[in-house]
């Protein structure tokens, strides 16, 4: 299912997740596109094709209940089938992510992070293990880990990816300001804090019309 969804279907569907699990909370038994559209800032029909894609089709104006809506984008997006993940550099950007305790409510574990700093080897954050570098191929074939976070310097960017490739690892969530050469069957998501950064600025500069 997540194979036949487009790249702006999967980069909408977490958006739309994220507000129908708002309107359950809030005690909301359904939902329109149009409502989802008025929050996300697409228009309804998008919603719709993006819905339909999940399994969830409705006709322009007929509500989705919220429970099953919720069930049906998890589902599109594997949020059912949780994936271990590791962090590789513990630093102050990689302790931070080590202790945000939510992954599991999108599909990810993340169990350990490394490092080849050896003081900081032995301590936990979040109730995840700082593990060396060394371990980090045997642990992650034998944890089946598909999925690797890069917090390390751009000038260890590479060498950590391709440690990770040779590991076992098919997904890479790269933070490092660099650009990664991987398999084609490797996914690598950039983000790029600096550059988000310069984008917001630009776009507030533009509203303000600087």
């Amino acid at each position: 299912m997540i194979a036949a969804l487009s790249q702006g279907t999967l980069q909408r569907l977490p958006q739309y997740l994220i507000m129908v699990k708002s309107e359950a909370q809030q005690g909301h038994m359904e939902v329109t596109a149009d409502e989802i559209a008025e929050v996300i800032k697409v228009s309804p029909s998008q919603v719709r094709h993006d819905l339909s894609s999940c399994g969830a089709n409705r006709a322009p104006g007929e509500r989705y209940p919220v429970e099953e809506l919720t069930k049906l984008i998890e589902h599109a997006l594997g949020y059912d089938d949780v994936s271990n993940a590791v962090i590789v550099g513990a630093g102050q950007l990689g302790r931070a992510l080590l202790s945000y305790n939510n992954y599991s409510n999108y599909g990810v574990e993340v169990i350990a992070a490394f490092d080849a700093d050896e003081s900081l080897v032995g301590r936990e954050i979040g109730g995840r293990p700082i593990l060396s570098i060394k371990r980090m191929s045997s642990l992650c074939r034998r944890m089946k880990v598909h999925i690797g976070i890069i917090t390390v310097p751009a000038t260890h960017a590479q060498e950590v990816c391709d440690k990770l490739v040779e590991s076992g690892i098919q997904a890479i969530w790269n933070f490092a300001p660099v650009h990664l050469k991987v398999p084609d069957n490797v996914i690598v998501k950039n983000e790029i804090i600096a550059v988000s950064l310069g984008e917001l600025s630009r776009q507030l500069q533009q509203r303000r019309g600087n």
